[in-house]
């Protein structure tokens, strides 16, 4: 059987779409372009014209406008309101982004013209457009003739050009590493030009939440949350995971062994979190997983726990990054879900050298390690390359980034971030990469679907007495084919009945 995500709730797929299919002619009528072209016109006090087709993103639309007197051209970017959950909240958190990189980094980011609400036009960032005739996803996709089809790495790319590319990246990720902040969250600018993380960490997998899964945005942090140690954070992260399979009504699970393995993996994450033990994993200070007591690697140290924390975007990958014509980077894009977060997540290799995630790969987990490791010694190399090259080394307490890098793959630390951050791609990776690196081999021969049978002794009296009311609800809410909206408090309190403490 070939490893995959877990399903999203197909009928809150439909609804959303729906939903876009009502929204998408407003968001084209000629009304609207002239609205958008009056108010760059406002903004900027000169005449502004939409000079091409409008681009629609993920979460964003974006209209192109020329105004008279600048050198470059103009984005005003919106959100679509069905798809991005956060549009005010989101949009804030972008800009104060982009601004806290153009004034401190030297990384490539586009202008922040003006940003905030409008009546009309709701949530808003007018920002610089880059020139550029590539994207580095385009530079490297085996598909060139059909974008509709998953990018994916072209296997006969040079190892010059990705060197070439890795390279640019690399030097970005170690300006990145440079800046550290006090606190877990998103930046929020507090006063003009200044910026303080201020908000709670806004992340992808949160609006995948609420957006393909209808799960109750009660359950989330308030919004002026902010996480003083890994730990803690790594436990909300785990908690979000238990509320994706305690709210999404339908398609995540289809019998009953496949929802004990789900629950099991969900309560041992969020144990190890709460003990302090994932941020410590595959560190020298990991002195707890089985892994730890039966491989004999020298390891380096782990970040501080509290007070040094670095941004991670949920959303940089190759498909945001602008090329020139000489594939030198004139601009990274998209920032949104960019937050601090803990500097383990800065520490990993990039996800993306193979263009397409591991939990979407068609050929299945097993072939897209194969195909990554190959792919990871460039990335390590053209790392160790920019770090000769500039005074920026990196890492933490005098440890190479490029180091930190080939450890974080060597012990598995690497699919550890991977699924803290992804509810959607954590069961399979939990139980096939980590849980014998935490845990110690399982009964040779035991089933997929069984694998809850070797580790249920490791949760609690309460976490296994609640675990076949919960599965014996979740096979009947199954049956009922709906879309659930949770009374807040509801919500609130039966998200509690599965948090044991």
């Amino acid at each position: 059987m070939i490893e995959g995500p877990d399903d999203f709730d197909n009928l809150v797929w439909d609804k959303r779409d729906e939903e876009w299919e009502i929204v998408q002619p407003k968001l084209r009528q000629r009304s609207t372009l002239h609205a958008v072209e009056d108010f760059g016109t406002a903004k900027f006090r000169s005449t502004a014209k939409w000079v091409s087709h409008m681009s629609i993103g993920g979460y964003n639309i974006i209209y192109r406008l020329k105004v008279e007197g600048l050198d470059s051209e103009v984005l005003v970017r919106r959100p679509i309101p069905c798809y991005d959950q956060f549009p005010v909240e989101k949009t804030s958190i972008e800009a104060a982004t982009m601004m806290y990189l153009e004034k401190h980094t030297k990384i490539p980011v586009a202008r922040t013209f003006f940003h905030g609400e409008d009546p009309k036009l709701g949530s808003f960032i007018i920002m610089e457009y880059i020139e550029h005739p590539q994207c580095m996803a385009t530079a490297q996709n085996a598909t060139n003739e059909d974008v509709s089809n998953p990018f994916t790495l072209n296997p006969y790319i040079s190892e010059e050009v990705l060197q070439n590319h890795y390279q640019h990246v690399a030097a970005c990720l170690l300006e990145l590493s440079q800046h550290t902040f006090p606190r877990i969250g998103s930046l929020v600018e507090v006063n003009p030009g200044t910026f303080s993380i201020a908000a709670r960490p806004v992340t992808k997998n949160m609006n995948d939440m609420l957006q393909l899964a209808n799960i109750p945005g009660v359950i989330l942090p308030p919004q002026l949350k902010t996480y003083q140690t890994a730990d803690e954070y790594y436990v909300w992260l785990a908690e979000m995971h238990i509320a994706q399979l305690v709210f999404q009504q339908n398609d995540l699970v289809r019998t009953e062994q496949e929802c004990r393995n789900k629950y099991v993996a969900r309560q041992l994450f969020r144990r190890l979190a709460r003990d302090g033990k994932l941020s410590k994993f595959g560190f020298k200070e990991d002195n707890w997983s089985a892994q730890s007591k039966t491989k004999s690697m020298k390891l380096s140290s782990m970040p501080s726990n509290s007070d040094s924390f670095r941004l991670y975007c949920d959303d940089l990958r190759p498909g945001n990054i602008l090329l020139t014509a000489s594939d030198t980077i004139t601009a990274i894009i998209d920032w949104e879900f960019t937050y601090a977060a803990p500097s383990q997540f800065s520490l990993d290799p990039p996800w993306w050298l193979l263009l397409d995630t591991p939990e979407q790969w068609e050929a299945g987990l097993d072939d897209w390690v194969r195909l990554y490791e190959p792919r990871l010694e460039t990335w390590i190399s053209a790392m160790k390359k920019a770090e000769e090259d500039t005074e920026l080394k990196g890492g933490i307490a005098g440890v190479p980034l490029s180091t930190y890098m080939r450890e974080s793959w060597d012990t598995g630390r690497f699919w550890l971030t991977y699924v803290a951050r992804k509810s959607w791609a954590f069961e399979t990776i939990f139980w096939k990469y980590l849980d014998e690196r935490f845990f110690g081999p399982r009964e040779q021969g035991l089933p997929r679907n069984h694998y809850w049978k070797a580790r249920i002794d490791l949760l609690s009296e309460d976490e296994r007495n609640a675990m076949e009311p919960f599965v014996e609800r979740k096979m009947k809410t199954r049956e009922e084919r709906k879309i659930v909206d949770w009374d807040p408090e509801a919500a609130k309190s039966r998200f509690a009945e599965m948090l044991f403490d």
